[in-house]
């Protein structure tokens, strides 16, 4: 049905559009990215490109990591959600807040738990589209089929191994960190009934 796929074509866009917006204010928080992001602005630092674009390396790079993991081919479809996800990151972080600096420290902590919200919240409604997950989600679902594991448990895994590697790689590391490593996943179990009962 032509609503239907209007429906879940905005769950989509609106729910990246939204889970973008908050990785940018945490990022721009200074108080410490989350570790996927932090592993990217790390490279982007490090290596150059934008952190958009090492959305989209990384991305390609768990496709194959979650095709592995579920014994089925690589979703070469998550292509088109990592890369709208890229472009509207380097959105957020190139144009609207590129020159956005904060001085306090009040207003850091709220910009970072603001961002922390709103990316639990945009999981939750874009996963309501039913089409190709961001690989991150992707390796979350995986963990959460392959282990039997709740939807929280599996995103805090996933986000410990990309904390892992942030470390590594230098990526700007900091309580803020901490907080979504652990606090992401019961954010995403606390909005998903809510659109998924909107979405029935």
């Amino acid at each position: 049905m032509p609503s239907l796929k209007i429906k879940r074509f905005l769950f989509y866009v609106v729910g990246l559009f939204v889970l973008t917006a908050g990785i940018t204010l945490t990022i721009k928080s200074d108080i410490g990215a989350g570790a996927w992001d932090a592993l990217n602005v790390g490279l982007s630092e490090t290596i150059g490109f934008t952190v958009g674009s090492w959305v989209i390396i990384v991305g390609m790079i768990l496709i194959i990591v979650n095709a592995i993991l579920m014994r089925a081919w690589p979703d070469f479809f998550a292509l088109i959600t990592i890369i709208v996800t890229g472009l509207f990151i380097d959105f957020w972080l190139l144009t609207l807040f590129a020159d956005w600096t904060i001085s306090d420290v009040f207003i850091a902590y709220a910009v970072f738990a603001i961002g922390m919200i709103l990316v639990g919240l945009g999981i939750a409604i874009y996963l309501q589209a039913k089409f190709a997950v961001i690989p991150i989600d992707g390796l979350m679902l995986a963990i959460h089929h392959k282990t039997g594991l709740s939807i929280r448990t599996s995103k805090t895994i996933g986000e410990l191994i990309a904390l892992l590697a942030a470390v590594i790689l230098g990526g700007p590391i900091g309580i803020g960190t901490l907080a979504i490593t652990f606090g992401i996943g019961p954010l995403v179990q606390f909005f998903y009934p809510t659109f998924e009962k909107m979405n029935a």
